[in-house]
């Protein structure tokens, strides 16, 4: 079974889909993983990660796997080596090529024909999975996610420059080339803005079941 969820930045999409994994048994795929193990791969092996020829060739060698609950790069468990300084900042850089980005999409979907599988992003429900069983579009005001990741680190920068950078990022994911954010016709629609986690985790889980949400 594949559940994708697509959706804006700062919807909750990882903590609700993570939540709803532990209550049906299904493996969260973060698929930011799988950018970030080519943006990893890239960067150990010494490659230079602004030549798109060779990020595409490095993604193309790399091996991908789930082992046991945990993501697995070319043999080796590296979840814990995904999130440094570095990464953060090439991966949105390579994770724009299209060639990457198809790349990604077929090892993810060579993984789930093993597993059954919850997962989000921006592309999931159109491009990566357009035959999942259960799709989710969240949604919710700039100005509601906005405060919520100002209220996440208050001290980091001011509400408006939040605000400035998560309306910044939703024209970006809109106007992509490929895997552009979109709503697809056959997913289910939640607004988030004054939903808490728990709530919206009980609609997803109830519209699986076939319950009413």
């Amino acid at each position: 079974m594949i559940v994708a969820i697509d959706g804006p930045a700062g919807v909750g999409k990882s903590s609700i889909a993570k939540m709803v994994a532990n209550k049906l048994g299904l493996y969260y795929l973060n698929s930011g993983n799988f950018y970030r193990g080519v943006t990893y791969r890239v960067l150990h092996l010494g490659v230079d990660p602004t030549d798109a020829q060779k990020c595409i060739q490095t993604a193309k060698e790399a091996r991908f796997d789930v082992i046991d609950g945990h993501f697995f790069l070319d043999g080796q468990n590296v979840e814990s080596e995904l999130h440094t300084p570095a990464i953060d900042l090439w991966a949105s850089k390579i994770s724009v090529i299209p060639q990457v980005r198809s790349i990604v999409n077929e090892r993810i979907y060579e993984l789930t024909q093993k597993l059954d599988i919850i997962t989000e992003g921006r592309d999931m429900t159109t491009v990566v999975f357009p035959n999942a069983e259960h799709k989710f579009f969240f949604d919710a005001k700039p100005e509601v996610r906005a405060k919520r990741r100002f209220d996440q680190n208050p001290s980091a920068m001011e509400y408006e420059r939040v605000l400035a950078e998560i309306n910044e990022r939703d024209e970006i994911d809109r106007n992509k080339p490929v895997g552009g954010l979109k709503i697809a016709p056959d997913a289910i629609y939640i607004d988030t803005s004054y939903l808490t986690i728990n709530e919206v985790c009980e609609k997803v889980v109830n519209a699986i079941k076939g319950e009413k949400a």
